[in-house]
């Protein structure tokens, strides 16, 4: 019997054909597709994540503009941008300073211009739900027939995933802070998804050998972004695994941009 050898589920080897694919996209648009990030709270990983969307907008010839804005203020601006032409998407950077108003701020947005998909009524797909889709059919992961754990239930992460997978008709045990036998169900699992934020969360003996590990969790840790594994997985060899960087990151950018493209589009045709 041969023997299993690792692999990594490296997002950034296929971002760069997405990459490639809507910078023509792009320039075929008779407008420049703009994004605006409306940001309420300064942090670590949130500046991180303003950062990269700001370059790779550059890199597809995409506007950014950033909004660093006091929280009791933010309503106001979203309404000024969804009657802006010249804005195609808008983000609400997560978590907002004050997050009991997290579903009134997000949904003022547009759902035209909702191109993080969560407001109600929204005309896209999560980001993170689709890049994580890409990463797995990128890879050839079968997922029919096994089942899939899918660790937090976020709005950003493992909520819209979670209706995703369902909707194919495929076995998911959602899991979140009221799951009470985490270690047992992911013991079970051949595919397992965190995207929880809580760094060290998912430990090495809970994972059975040849499962697929995806680490979608972000959080700021010593001064550095960690995911959800503690680092004893990452050291072994016997399964198929997201790297400590480059894994889902790279592909939930390239989906972003995606539905921003898309919202310009739409709107190029309307016209």
């Amino acid at each position: 019997m041969a023997k299993f050898k690792s692999k990594i589920l490296n997002g950034s080897d296929l971002a760069g054909f997405i990459t490639q694919r809507q910078l023509q996209q792009v320039r075929r648009l008779m407008v420049t597709p703009k994004l605006a990030i409306v940001q309420t709270k300064d942090d670590l990983v949130i500046d991180l994540y303003v950062r990269l969307k700001q370059a790779y907008g550059e890199d597809i010839g995409v506007a950014v503009e950033s909004h660093m804005v006091n929280q009791t203020k933010a309503l106001d601006l979203i309404t000024e941008l969804n009657d802006d032409a010249d804005t195609h998407g808008i983000i609400i950077q997560l978590p907002l300073e004050d997050v009991s108003e997290t579903e009134r701020i997000i949904n003022a947005v547009d759902v035209s211009k909702d191109v993080d998909a969560l407001a109600e009524g929204t005309l896209f797909t999560s980001a993170t739900a689709t890049a994580i889709s890409w990463l797995l059919a990128g890879y050839n992961i079968e997922l029919k027939g096994k089942q899939i754990a899918v660790v937090g239930q976020g709005l950003l992460v493992g909520g819209p995933l979670s209706d995703l997978l369902e909707a194919s008709g495929l076995d998911v045990v959602r899991c979140d802070r009221s799951t009470e036998n985490l270690e047992e169900v992911i013991k079970s699992s051949e595919i397992i998804i965190s995207g929880t934020g809580s760094p060290g969360l998912i430990k090495s003996d809970w994972v059975q050998p040849h499962s697929v590990m995806v680490d979608a969790g972000t959080s700021s840790d010593s001064g550095g972004v960690v995911g959800d594994l503690e680092p004893r997985v990452r050291e072994r060899n016997d399964l198929i695994i997201t790297p400590e960087k480059g894994g889902v990151g790279p592909l939930t950018v390239c989906a972003l941009f995606e539905n921003v493209i898309e919202a310009a589009t739409r709107q190029t045709e309307s016209a």
